[in-house]
């Protein structure tokens, strides 16, 4: 635990993160694991796992905005993702954070911006991730991939497992017919809301992914855990869920193992692809996660 405190901590540090996005070590690690710093590296990327059998899911790195010429900027950088994933053919769906909508300071700019992307996915046609951020956002974001998806139907929402709360936020999800990505949980709650333990979260993790197998709309498992990977595939085995009805999701560039793995055993696998130069505190919330990845980083930094 004190390994994820630190990163946590150092994931907030402004001078820090300025000094790290200009670093020449920083950028090798950035080649590996964040597609690149505009939006053409991204495009590549993608193309290149599409043609390998991979789902992508594009995420134009930021959050925590605080003006409206920030939040149309971001708005404009999904709208360019959007057209170049029809134009390119891409098998692709956009994830956005709504801090980086500007929801700190106008919920109906956020609002705004937010749908004008979700209609421009829909004419692709592909879908909108709306990621979740901290325990502040969490019953604001709901309410937004509710209203987005009774207007539109083309966004996917996130559940976090760590959080004590989930269950309650999946079941609503799925009464209402909303796809859902579940992940572990990358922020830093008490124990009074969140689950702290590795066992703890882990067992969250698989009864909220059993429910979401038993009636959910096409969910997706983030995790590179691979006990809970096994333990889902042998849920929806027994279940019945072929293995187009639901999806896994990994970050760019971490399991390279796994992601060939998944494509030999016929599953479908998607890869979550940042860019953008704001990548450092998405960066240091994926080791804080789960603080191996650190050593996992390191190998793999040398690891074709």
């Amino acid at each position: 635990m004190l390994a994820r405190t630190v990163l946590l901590f150092l994931s907030r540090r402004r001078r820090l993160r300025r000094w790290v996005e200009t670093s020449a070590l920083a950028r090798r690690l950035t080649s590996r694991f964040v597609a690149g710093l505009k939006l053409d590296d991204a495009l590549a990327v993608c193309r290149r796992l599409n043609e390998l059998g991979l789902l992508v899911t594009l995420d134009c790195l930021g959050e925590n905005v605080t003006s409206a010429a920030e939040v149309e900027a971001a708005r404009n950088a999904y709208l360019a993702a959007l057209d170049s994933i029809e134009e390119l053919g891409l098998r692709a769906t956009v994830s956005l954070k709504l801090s980086q909508f500007g929801l700190d300071f106008s919920e109906e700019l956020c609002y705004r911006c937010v749908e004008e992307v979700v209609r421009r996915a829909a004419a692709v046609p592909t879908s909108v991730e709306v990621d979740m951020e901290s325990l502040e956002y969490v019953d604001r974001t709901l309410a937004l991939v509710v209203r987005m998806h009774q207007a539109h139907g083309n966004v996917r929402g996130v559940i976090q497992a760590y959080l004590r709360r989930s269950r309650d936020d999946l079941e609503m999800l799925c009464e209402r017919g909303i796809p859902v990505r579940l992940c572990k949980g990358a922020y830093r709650e008490p124990a009074s809301v969140a689950y702290q333990t590795r066992a703890e979260i882990r067992a969250s993790f698989l009864s909220l992914a059993d429910l979401l197998l038993d009636r959910g709309v096409y969910p997706g498992f983030a995790t590179h855990d691979e006990f809970l990977i096994g333990r889902i595939r042998q849920h929806a085995r027994e279940a019945g869920v072929p293995a187009t009805g639901y999806e896994f999701q990994m970050l760019y560039g971490v399991r390279r193992d796994l992601e060939r793995k998944f494509l030999e055993d016929g599953l479908r696998l998607r890869l979550y692809v940042p860019y953008g130069e704001a990548w450092y505190p998405y960066f240091m919330r994926r080791l804080a996660e789960h603080p191996a990845n650190l050593v996992l980083l390191l190998r793999n930094l040398f690891r074709s």
